[in-house]
C-alpha cells in the first residue's frame, strides 16, 4: 500500500535553523522526523514526475499515433555512438533504372493491352540473318498511368425523329450493356470504400465531384449504400457465422460518437453513457475475418454476442486481448490470450526514466519476435511454432521472469514508480502473456486487430460521429467487408461490385460469396 506522505510546514527561518544544525552535527530528535518527511516528499514528487511523463508519452500517442516503438528505433542514438566508433562503410549501391517500388504484378486492377509486333509473327524467318526463326520471348512491358474522377458520368442522347404529319416519335434504342439504373454496381463500391475504406465524408466527396463537373450529392451517397448495406445484410451475416468459429479470436476497443446516442445521454441519462466501436479479427483456417461494431456495448459484450455462433462442437478458442476486464466475454469458454506488445508498450514510455532496466526488457522480448518472424518467413505449422518457440523463447522468458519476480520481491524497485507498476503488469498477467509457449497458434500480440480498429479511427477523424445507430451498422458492414478483403489481399472493389451484380445467388446462398471464394461462383461467360 501507497504510504500516505506527511505534510510539512516550514517558515524560511525554521528551514535555515535546520540547515544550520544539520552543518554543526547538531540535529535534534525532531529534526529526524522533518527530513524523513522532506526525503519521502522528494520521493513523492519525483514518482509524480515520471507518471506525469509517462501519462503525456500516452496522451500524445493518442492523438497524434504512435510512433514506431521498434528496438532499433529507441536506441538509435546508442546504436549510433557505436557506428561512430566502427570503420565508415561502403554506400550502398543504387537500384538499377525500372525497378522502382511497384512492378507490374502490383498492378493487379490495371487493364492490360497487348500489342503485336508489326510485321513479323512467331515461327517467322529473321529479317536480319535471313536463317533463324522468330519465337516469342518475355514480353517488353510499361505503365502508364492516367487520372479520372472517383466517379464518372456519360450522358447518352438518343437520337428523336418525328413525323411531320402523323406527329408519331421514333427514338433509337440504346446499347444493351449499359443498364438502367443511374448509378451502376460499381459507382455504388466505389461510393462506400471511399467512405468506410478510405475516412472520406460524403460532404467532401460531394464538394469534389462537384468541382469536377459531375455532381454527387451526400444525401444521394448515403441512399445508396443505405439500401446496398440493408440488401447485404444476410452476407455479412454468414461474415459473422464464419468469424464465430475461429480458432483465434482478437478484440479491443475505440471511442466513437453517435449523435443519436449523444441526445439520449442529454435526456434520458442512460446508466451507461460511452460510445465505443468494437474490432474484432477472427483466424480461421488461415483466413482472416475482421468484424466491427458501433454502439454502446463493450469488446467482450460484442465478442459474446459473436460466439454464440459458435458451433458446441468446437474447442473453446484462443482470445486474445489487451488485459481490460471489458474485453473479456462473459459466461463463455475462452482460452485467454494476452497482448505482449501492451506489457512492453508500459516499458516504452518510461525507458527516459529508467534506460537500463527498460532496455533489458525491451531486448528480451525482442528475441522473441524474432523467434516468431523466423517461424513466420519458414511457414510453420501451429505445433512446429509451439515446439519452436518452446526451443528458443521459453529460455528468454524464464530469464525475464526471474529477473521481473527478483525486482518486485527483493524490493530493488518502488512498487509505486513507473518501473514497479510495469513489472507488476507483467507479473500479475504472465500466464496469459505466455500462452504462445503452451497452446498451438496462440499469437504473441493483439496487433493485428489495433490496425483493423485504424479503419474506425480513420472514419472518427473525418466524419467525426455516426448520426444513427443505423448508419453506424451500414458503416460496421462495409467496413468489415472491405477490411475483410485486404485482410486476405482480395480487391474490395471487385467484390463489392460482383455482390450487387449477383445479388439472388448471394442471398440463396452467402457461404458462396465470401471474399475468398466468391470468384468460384460468378456466372461463367
Amino acid at each position: 500500500m501507497k504510504e500516505k506522505v506527511q505534510s510539512i510546514d516550514l517558515d524560511q527561518e525554521q528551514i535555515n535553523a535546520l540547515l544550520q544544525r544539520a552543518s554543526q552535527n547538531e540535529l535534534e530528535e525532531t529534526d529526524l522526523d522533518i527530513i524523513k518527511a522532506l526525503i519521502q516528499a522528494i520521493q513523492a514528487l519525483h514518482q509524480a514526475m515520471d507518471d506525469k511523463a509517462a501519462s503525456i508519452k500516452r496522451l500524445l500517442r493518442t492523438i497524434f499515433g504512435a510512433s514506431s516503438e521498434t528496438k532499433k528505433k529507441l536506441f538509435q542514438e546508442d546504436d549510433q555512438q557505436n557506428n561512430d566508433q566502427d570503420p565508415p562503410q561502403k554506400p550502398p549501391k543504387k537500384p538499377p533504372k525500372g525497378h522502382g517500388r511497384n512492378g507490374k504484378d502490383d498492378y493487379t486492377g490495371a487493364a492490360k493491352c497487348t500489342y503485336p509486333h508489326q510485321s513479323l509473327k512467331p515461327g517467322d524467318i529473321c529479317p536480319i540473318c535471313g536463317q533463324g526463326k522468330v519465337y516469342p520471348i518475355k514480353p517488353k512491358t510499361f505503365i502508364r498511368i492516367t487520372a479520372t474522377p472517383p466517379l464518372s458520368a456519360t450522358i447518352h442522347e438518343k437520337e428523336s425523329l418525328r413525323c411531320n404529319l402523323c406527329l408519331e416519335v421514333f427514338t433509337a434504342d440504346p446499347s444493351e450493356d449499359i443498364g438502367e439504373e443511374k448509378y451502376d454496381e460499381a459507382a455504388r463500391s466505389m461510393i462506400a470504400i471511399l467512405k468506410y475504406g478510405s475516412g472520406f465524408p460524403f460532404h467532401r466527396l460531394e464538394k469534389l465531384q462537384q468541382n469536377l463537373g459531375i455532381p454527387l450529392p451526400a444525401a444521394t451517397q448515403w441512399g445508396l449504400v443505405e439500401h446496398d448495406g440493408t440488401l447485404l445484410l444476410p452476407v455479412y451475416d454468414e461474415l459473422i457465422r464464419q468469424a464465430a468459429q475461429g480458432e483465434v479470436v482478437h478484440n479491443d476497443d475505440t471511442n466513437m460518437k453517435i449523435q443519436q446516442l449523444i441526445k439520449e445521454n442529454k435526456e434520458a441519462g442512460p446508466e451507461r453513457k460511452g460510445m465505443f466501436t468494437t474490432g474484432i479479427v477472427s483466424v480461421l483456417q488461415g483466413r482472416h475475418i475482421a468484424l466491427f461494431a458501433t454502439g454502446r456495448q463493450h469488446a467482450g459484450e460484442n465478442l459474446e454476442e459473436i460466439l454464440k455462433k459458435r458451433d458446441h462442437n468446437l474447442p473453446p478458442p484462443i482470445h486474445m486481448c489487451d488485459a481490460l476486464a471489458r474485453n473479456i466475454p462473459k459466461g463463455l469458454q475462452i482460452i485467454l490470450a494476452n497482448c505482449l506488445t501492451h506489457g512492453r508498450r508500459k516499458f516504452v514510455d518510461i525507458l527516459d526514466n529508467f534506460p537500463d532496466e527498460c532496455r533489458y526488457v525491451i531486448e528480451q522480448l525482442a528475441l522473441v519476435y524474432k523467434n516468431d518472424d523466423m517461424a513466420k518467413k519458414q511457414g510453420m505449422s501451429a505445433q512446429e511454432r509451439l515446439v519452436w518457440h518452446q526451443q528458443e523463447s521459453e529460455s528468454v522468458m524464464s530469464e525475464l521472469k526471474s529477473w521481473v519476480w527478483a525486482q518486485l520481491e527483493e524490493n530493488k524497485v518502488e512498487p509505486n514508480s513507473g518501473l514497479g507498476k510495469a513489472l507488476a503488469y507483467m507479473q500479475n498477467h504472465w500466464d496469459p502473456l505466455t500462452l504462445f509457449l503452451r497452446e498451438p497458434g496462440a499469437p504473441l500480440d493483439n496487433n493485428i486487430c489495433e490496425r483493423a480498429l485504424k479503419k474506425a479511427i480513420q472514419h472518427r477523424k473525418n466524419s467525426l460521429f455516426y448520426r444513427t445507430l443505423h448508419g453506424a451498422r451500414i458503416g460496421d458492414l462495409f467496413m468489415s467487408f472491405i477490411h475483410t478483403c485486404q485482410l486476405n489481399k482480395v480487391n474490395s472493389f471487385d467484390y463489392l461490385t460482383q455482390l450487387q451484380k449477383n445479388i439472388q445467388d448471394a442471398l440463396a446462398a452467402p457461404q458462396k460469396w465470401m471474399p475468398w471464394n466468391y470468384r468460384e461462383n460468378l456466372p461463367k461467360e
